[in-house]
């Protein structure tokens, strides 16, 4: 199959260099606040937890793409076998659905944190965490099943992909059939994905902001601190993903080139990297501990 590289490749060498850099950044990154959960006891604590699993789905995702991404852009004809395209294509989709709903189980821990604080130790056990992360995963997988198997049944009658990666909706308009089915539970999947979970941060943050309405100023200085990383994660995320999405199906071939590429990369090139520098910047556990791995002195401001 061919991916849709267009004028990206008349400057392949400097994309490589930049895939490079920023693929190595972002194993760095993610790499770092994974390792320090792991090996400090005073780590393992919910928040902590989820902070570190959204980063090895980071990982996971940007090992679905930028490998591949390299590979393409160093060839003369920018291709990727059926195989690797259904692959990368459950991938990529897994990630998308992990990375919402894994941010949207944070801000269920920020409720029961801030609303719920005297509880918080019984309702969010380590061992519900990880049941929590478990259950995350495998309604995820679940989800992306359902979209590979309905695709895989389909007869293509095109090889060309207008993207420079392989997803469910850009392999479903190469068939040669009625692909109603497909659309239909893939316009389900999609609520699921983009509805369900922004509805349950939603409700969560409601709930933290009628609390804070009725607490100190202190409180609310402390909760804000605490939610602003979760924050900017989670609005940067459903805005790219959410974007990309919606932007792709209408098809828009009057917009530049250059900017149909960013748009469709953005969700996959900007959360693996500011999700771990977020939170090793604001949250100075994190901080602290990725200072002493790194033998930094003078802790990071």
């Amino acid at each position: 199959m061919t991916l849709g590289f267009g004028e990206m490749t008349s400057i392949k060498y400097l994309y490589c260099a930049l895939v490079i850099v920023w693929y190595v950044m972002i194993i760095l990154c993610n790499s770092a606040v994974i390792t320090v959960v792991t090996l400090h006891k005073t780590l393992q604590k919910p928040m902590y937890i989820f902070i570190s699993t959204l980063c090895l789905n980071g990982l996971y995702g940007s090992f679905a793409f930028y490998p591949s991404l390299f590979i393409n852009l160093i060839q003369d004809v920018q291709t990727i076998s059926y195989v690797g395209c259904i692959v990368q294509n459950f991938a990529l989709n897994s990630y998308v659905g992990c990375e919402m709903t894994i941010l949207a189980v944070m801000g269920f821990d920020r409720y029961v944190s801030i609303c719920n604080p005297l509880r918080y130790n019984t309702i969010m056990s380590i061992t519900t965490v990880y049941k929590l992360i478990a259950a995350t995963w495998l309604y995820v997988f679940i989800l992306a099943t359902i979209h590979i198997t309905l695709t895989i049944r389909l007869p293509l009658c095109d090889s060309v992909i207008l993207k420079i990666y392989c997803d469910n909706w850009s392999v479903v308009r190469l068939s040669c059939v009625d692909t109603t089915l497909n659309n239909a539970i893939g316009l389900v999947l999609m609520i699921a994905t983009f509805v369900i979970t922004p509805l349950m941060v939603f409700i969560s943050y409601v709930e933290i902001l009628r609390v804070c309405v009725r607490s100190s100023k202190d409180f609310r200085s402390k909760a804000l601190q605490t939610c602003a990383p979760h924050l900017i994660s989670i609005t940067n995320f459903f805005v790219d993903a959410l974007f990309e999405a919606t932007l792709y199906r209408l098809t828009p071939t009057n917009l530049p080139y250059a900017y149909q590429v960013f748009t469709s990369v953005n969700f996959l090139v900007v959360p693996p990297l500011l999700n771990p520098l977020i939170y090793s910047f604001k949250v100075q556990e994190i901080r602290t501990k990725i200072s002493k791995l790194l033998q930094i002195t003078t802790p990071l401001k």
